[in-house]
């Protein structure tokens, strides 16, 4: 048994819990927490499991890492704390854990990341001796093996298009939803995640990985973004109100061009409420969010992911299958070499063990 610590317990966290504690080859020894209401509380009610797993939660992450822990799952968000987040996770490694993290955008393709992130990882692998494998599910699963499997079923192809298309209001996030996406805010509002150059630093790397595997030259990446205002006022299940006039859904893309065409394309197709955008994609099958891939060639091929959890949540059901991904790697990188690992490198591995198993 792999012991397996859970940093964080938010959207992402909760999730992990259950997917290490259900895991035949990972015990779950340890879950911090940030939030001083949470420490103390069982591993098992955190998780939202109906039973109790004998783990109370921690605030002290330096106590837990004088552990040395073999497995760490950092779940906590780095969306707008970036620089915490890869102190914390270099801490992990530097103490010998392998990492697995949706945290860091840029650490998703190694191999194109700026050194401000690269460098530090590599160092905390050479001193501690632990691993990193960072992903997630758009970026991540959704547009690397995913794509890149799918593609390997056509005689030709032309192109390749990734898309998410998904209703936010079910993204249990505010803070990210409304200021680094936009939804809500004036019109005049320019979004940190429409800004330039910021779709491709999240991702550019997930566009360089697939042209890696499919050995292809880019050209450029570029970026395409619109947006659409809500043409009434709207209140939403999980985060309120929305005002007519103000930022509805947005759609953008980013293009891998190879010999002067799109060919590698990751497309966003994001709303606060169905009524706003009705003339761009919606989810194939309906509902509140799909994960979408389609290779244009012969033949032409198209495959729509759908997942739900925690009532029939889509957004929930995402981040669940970002988390099958990571804890699902945590085996197979304890058995490698220490290293920083990519979507290219590490297997996507099948459910051995865990075929009708519950959370223990």
């Amino acid at each position: 048994m792999i012991p397996t610590v859970v940093w964080g317990t938010g959207n992402v966290g909760r999730l992990a819990i259950r997917a290490v504690a259900a895991h035949p080859a990972l015990e779950l020894s340890a879950v911090i927490v940030h939030n001083p209401a949470k420490v103390g509380r069982d591993a098992g009610e955190l998780g939202g499991l109906d039973h109790l797993l004998g783990v109370a939660a921690t605030d002290d992450p330096e106590a837990v890492l004088a552990g040395r822990p073999r497995a760490v799952v950092y779940a906590a968000s780095g969306d707008v704390r970036p620089d915490e987040a890869l102190a914390d996770i270099t801490r992990a490694i530097r103490a010998g854990a392998v990492v697995v993290s949706p945290a860091l955008y840029p650490l998703y393709d190694h191999r194109s990341a700026p050194p401000e992130f690269r460098d530090p990882v590599l160092a905390a692998v050479a001193e501690g001796g632990g691993s990193l494998f960072a992903s997630g599910v758009d970026p991540g699963w959704g547009n690397d093996v995913l794509p890149l499997l799918l593609s390997g079923l056509g005689t030709t192809v032309d192109a390749i298009r990734c898309q998410e298309i998904f209703d936010y209001s079910t993204y249990d996030q505010p803070d990210s939803v409304r200021n680094l996406i936009g939804m809500g805010h004036p019109m005049d509002f320019e979004p940190m995640m429409l800004m330039p150059s910021i779709p491709t630093m999240v991702w550019g790397g997930q566009i360089r990985m697939m042209a890696r595997a499919l050995g292809v030259e880019l050209d450029e990446i570029r970026e395409t973004s619109e947006r659409r205002a809500l043409d009434t006022t709207v209140t939403t299940r999980t985060m309120g109100e929305f005002e007519a006039g103000t930022q509805g859904a947005i759609r953008f893309e980013v293009q891998g061009v190879v010999g002067g065409e799109p060919r590698i394309v990751i497309e966003h197709v994001t709303r606060i409420h169905p009524s706003c955008a009705p003339d761009w994609p919606v989810p194939p099958g309906g509902g509140d969010g799909a994960h979408r891939v389609v290779i244009e060639g012969r033949p032409r091929i198209e495959v729509t992911v759908e997942a739900a959890d925690e009532g029939e949540n889509r957004s929930a059901g995402g981040n669940a299958t970002a988390v099958g991904r990571l804890v699902g790697a945590i085996d197979w990188l304890a058995a490698a070499e220490p290293g920083l690992y990519d979507a290219l490198d590490v297997p996507l591995r099948p459910a051995t063990g865990r075929l009708g198993r519950k959370p223990s």
